[in-house]
Order: C-alpha cells, then structure tokens, then sequence
C-alpha cells in the first residue's frame, strides 16, 4: 500500500509551454542495474504459460517479496489481487544504492515472524512457566507480544488474520521493517498496477495508510455500501477486517493516532471508534447532522473535530463522549477540516458561495476559542471539497470545483498565492481529495475522468498522468515511507495500489 522509478528536478528539465513534461529527461543517465518488474496492467501473461522469474526491487521498491512458485502460489490463492510480471526498469542517476536492502521471508502459517529460534507450537504447556521472550521484542510492546505476556502463551505469528472469535491480529509487515525509521527518499512517480482490490460494493469515498510506520502496510477505505475496510495493501492486496457499524453511506474516515482503532462518521450521523484488532466500538455517539468530514486534534489524540450537513462544526472528547466545543458559521455544510500548523488553529471549508464570490468558503477558527480569525482568505466563487498542507512549508492547497487548485500561505492572513494555479484535471463537483507528496515536491490530485495528476509543486505544472480508473477517482495518497506506491480509489469501488 510496481513500476519505474522517477526522479525530477524542479525547474530545469520542465519545458516552456506548460504542457506535461515526461520527468525522464534526456540528460539524465540510467544505471545499468536494473531488474525485472511488474508490467503494466495491459500486457497480462496467463500463470500457465510462463514461468515467473524472481522479481527483484532496489532502492525504495520491492526487494524479493516474490518468487517463482511463491507468486503463482500468491496469485491462486487471492484473487482479490492483481500481481504482473517483467518490463524494463528505469533507475535514475541520482538514486544512489550502497547495498541491498534484507531480503523479507516469505512465511510459512507455522512460522514466528519475530523471534529468532523456533518456538513449539504444541498446545501443551507447563504450568506456571512463560514462554521466553527477548529483551529487545519486549520492548517494542507490539500487540502480538503484549498479548502473549498477558496470556503466557506462544507469540507465533498466526497465518490466518480472523481468529474463530472474528478477531484480526496486528503483524508487522516485515517488507516495510527495513524503511521504517529512515529517511524518506525522492519521490517516484507510479506507473503499473499491484493490486486490483475490488470487494467493495459501492463507491469509496476515501483511503488512508496507517500513521504508524511499522504497520503502514495497512489501508484504510469508507464507502458508501455502508462499511469501513481495513487491507494489507504492500504484502498480499486483500482485505484483512470489514466493520459495518454504519446503517448509512460512510463518508470520512481517519485512523486514531496510535493506529490501533479507526473512526467513522457517516449519513447515519452516527460516530463509531473501532477497535480493528477486535472490531469492538470503543466510543459511540449521534451527532445532530449527517458527517462528511472528520480530523484527530494534532496536540490530543483523544479530541476529534467533525463537520458536516450542519452549520456547526463540533469538537468532541472521546473520553467523555461529549462535545466540548461548537464553531458556528452562517453556512449549510463543512465540507473539510484541516489543521494548522502547531494545532492551535484549523481551517473549514464550507458550500456558502454566491454568485459572484465567496467570503466564507474558507474559515480559520481559533480552537480553543472557537473564534473566527478570518473568513476572507478565499473569494473565488467556487467550492472547496478538500484542503491539504505541505509537509514542510508554511502553505496549503485547496483543491476548488473551478478544476484547478489553489495555493495559500498557512500564515495570518493566510493570503492565496495568485502566481501559482495548479490546473489541467477535472473535478466537476465530485469530493476529489489532494496531497503533497511526503518530501513536499509533488502535489498528488484524483480527477472526475479517472486519472491522477501529478504536478510539480515549484512550477505549478503537469509532471504526469495516469489513467487509474474508469470513473472518478475521489482519492489518491502516497504512502508515508515507500517514496513509490501509490493508493487509488473511485466511484466504481475499486481500489488499486501502484508502484
């Protein structure tokens, strides 16, 4: 949650017309290292008629995750995903390899996925006696430890995800283990299909990776066929747990801070904070209004802020099960929240447009006070279904129903940028979500025709496209430590993983 990888520049390979450029410029060399990898989705070879090489991955890709027999195995046994094999891999000059990277091991249902020495997976036990378990795995507290401790049983990693009490047992992606704590390389641009994920059975409105970096190998997806998914979106493409806590359509979703439950809210107006491990409802509560939008205060993970077919946006205590703060404003629907920087003060984007302008599309609300600081930071007159903020630099976008995105500063007053339009993709009244890329070099757009847009966040131009669906595709995100893998979803219900 796989393709060539693309390394650009900001300015000196782009061209003059404003017209997508292709990133591979022709001064840039190729290393001469390159292995075979997924093809585009368009060149299927049946399993029967080839024999699978390995498939080999370098730098921020793959390195070993399949082979052989262990792919055709892969591919029998999940049809939820879409594995392809072998074009040519590009490899930028600039993209510097030391070493290769450990080669994950491709477990076994009997296998420990942690320990070092194998353990007896008898049931019979002595006794009074635990079961030892190194210093250094203590301490990471991982749920699969934590609950051997408590239990005094054996801390294997099972090979079935739902237990025959329905429960999902958190594992460690051991794929993803060698990038977690590293630093983020060069975003690459995706081209060919992973997975093909498809059990949805309405439009999916959004997906999020897991904030936890040791457990980002899971997806998060709401829908409007009234459950929430969570997928292994990097090992295998298929869905681990579904909770259908919703009697209505889903519409926002975010993963608690810790990555150990997830919250909903949806046209049911009903809120759920799902535990995914059991899929037990650790807080429930009605709201007065059908939810469209939902963010975790950045300074505490147990206050959430959700906005929707209301004139008030409402901040709730989780502990409580309370609303501890209510934002009013003279419009008929919050359509996004987005936290400032330092969390003191967020932005709502709102339907309160005019014929002519827009005072109050975009307002700036001081948490704590629940006052206005502005509502005069954007005067176009069109909508904005969603907000995003760079990762590293004072400014955020706001993607608009006028098909462009606009750039503002995050400062007071939070003034638009009007040398920069990032324009060329259609919305066309669809919620289309937008994001920086983690290293804050290119800006990641869904589009109503099924394409995402990746522009250069410097120049404001087309960096590429890429034709990922057949209907709108509402959401696109990057993944926050494989600088390649992209997740897609639209209105068809499908989800797909790029690479």
């Amino acid at each position: 949650m796989n393709s060539s990888l693309v390394a650009y520049e900001d300015s000196d390979s782009e061209t003059e017309d404003g017209k997508s450029e292709d990133v591979i410029s022709s001064g840039m060399n190729l290393t001469n290292s390159a292995m075979s990898v997924v093809q585009p989705c368009g060149e299927l070879d049946t399993i029967s008629e080839r024999k699978f090489q390995p498939v080999e991955y370098m730098g921020s890709s793959r390195n070993n995750i399949f082979h052989g027999d262990t792919l055709l195995q892969h591919l029998q046994t999940n049809k939820m995903s879409t594995a392809v094999t072998h074009p040519k891999k590009l490899y930028p000059a600039t993209l510097k390899i030391t070493s290769p990277l450990p080669k994950p091991k491709i477990l076994s249902g009997n296998e420990s996925c942690l320990q070092k020495r194998a353990c007896d997976h008898s049931d019979v036990t002595i006794q009074g006696l635990r079961p030892y378990i190194p210093k250094r795995l203590r301490q990471e507290k991982t749920p699969l430890f934590c609950e051997a401790e408590d239990s005094g049983g054996s801390a294997s990693c099972a090979s079935k995800l739902d237990t025959p009490r329905e429960e999902m047992t958190i594992n460690i992606s051991q794929y993803i283990m060698p990038y977690v704590g590293s630093k983020y390389g060069i975003t690459e641009i995706p081209r060919n299909l992973i997975f093909n994920m498809t059990d949805h059975s309405g439009p999916v409105n959004a997906v999020r990776w897991c904030p936890v970096q040791r457990w980002s190998h899971m997806l998060l997806s709401a829908s409007m066929d009234k459950t929430v998914k969570v997928w292994d979106a990097v090992d295998r493409g298929c869905c681990l747990k579904t909770y259908s806590c919703h009697t209505c359509a889903v519409r926002a979703v975010q993963w608690s801070p810790c990555g150990r439950s997830v919250l909903s809210g949806g046209f049911d107006s009903m809120l759920h904070l799902t535990d995914i491990e059991t899929g037990a409802q650790t807080f429930s509560s009605r709201s007065e209004f059908r939810i469209s939008t939902l963010k975790f205060l950045p300074l505490d993970p147990n206050v959430f802020i959700c906005g929707g077919f209301s004139p008030e946006v409402k901040a709730w205590d989780i502990r409580s099960s309370k609303v501890i703060k209510v934002y009013r404003a003279a419009v008929q629907q919050t359509l996004d929240i987005m936290f400032l920087p330092e969390g003191k003060e967020f932005l709502t984007s709102t339907d309160a447009v005019s014929q002519d302008s827009a005072d109050r599309t975009i307002i700036a609300w001081d948490f704590h006070t629940a006052a206005k600081i502005s509502n005069q930071i954007f005067h176009e007159r069109y909508t904005c279904p969603s907000l995003a903020p760079h990762p590293k630099e004072p400014v955020f976008v706001a993607q608009t129903n006028g098909n462009y995105m606009a750039l503002f500063s995050s400062l007071r007053p939070y003034r638009i940028n009007k040398k920069k339009r990032y324009e060329g993709h259609k919305v066309e009244g669809f919620a289309v979500g937008c994001e920086f890329s983690p290293d804050g070099m290119l800006l990641v757009t869904g589009s109503s025709e099924g394409k995402v847009f990746f522009y250069n966040y410097r120049t404001a131009r087309i960096i590429r496209t890429l034709s990922a669906h057949s209907q709108a595709c509402v959401s696109a995100t990057l993944h926050p430590v494989l600088p390649s893998l992209l997740a897609t979803c639209d209105w068809d219900g499908a989800i797909k993983i790029w690479q």
